[in-house]
């Protein structure tokens, strides 16, 4: 009996294109990002916080939430890490900053890149706004950066 060689192996790669289902909750809040440039949260019975991204449920009480809530393209830098290595799956060239933000009427904070930003002078306290993609197709990159609320470079 022939013994059995060692297996093969061939080297490939497959691409495989895919959509999913983004749920009710999801979907009305890239809808209004895409639509109309608005950030919606949802407001928790129970503790009443406001979540934003929005949530079916509140991840501190676990209280399912129904009631939606508009809140500001203004907010407060809370954190953030200025990333200056490169890496394949960067959004942009090093280097960049990504934001921790609390944005005005939501308790909870949104992660998310800041632009129009000195690197050098970025500092949690400031006061930052949305700036949304003139070509927005319902993705949380139709929010393209969060940049000095003052409309200018930080000095």
């Amino acid at each position: 009996m022939e013994a059995e060689s060692p297996s093969f192996f061939i080297p490939g790669r497959i691409i495989i294109p895919f959509n999913y289902a983004a749920g009710a909750v999801a979907s009305r809040f890239f809808v209004a990002l895409r639509d109309h440039s608005k950030i919606l949260g949802r407001r928790c019975p129970q503790c009443t916080r406001v979540i934003v991204p929005p949530r079916m449920f509140c991840v501190r009480c676990f209280t399912p939430t129904s009631q939606w809530v508009e809140v500001k393209s203004t907010g407060t830098l809370v954190n953030f890490t200025v990333v200056r290595r490169p890496e394949p799956h960067h959004p942009l060239k090093v280097p960049f900053a990504y934001g921790v933000i609390q944005l005005d009427g939501a308790d909870t904070h949104l992660v998310h890149l800041l632009g129009e930003i000195d690197l050098e002078r970025i500092q949690t306290g400031m006061r930052l706004r949305a700036v949304f993609r003139e070509k927005r197709v319902g993705s949380i990159l139709d929010i393209a950066y969060f940049k000095p609320e003052d409309n200018e470079k930080s000095s």
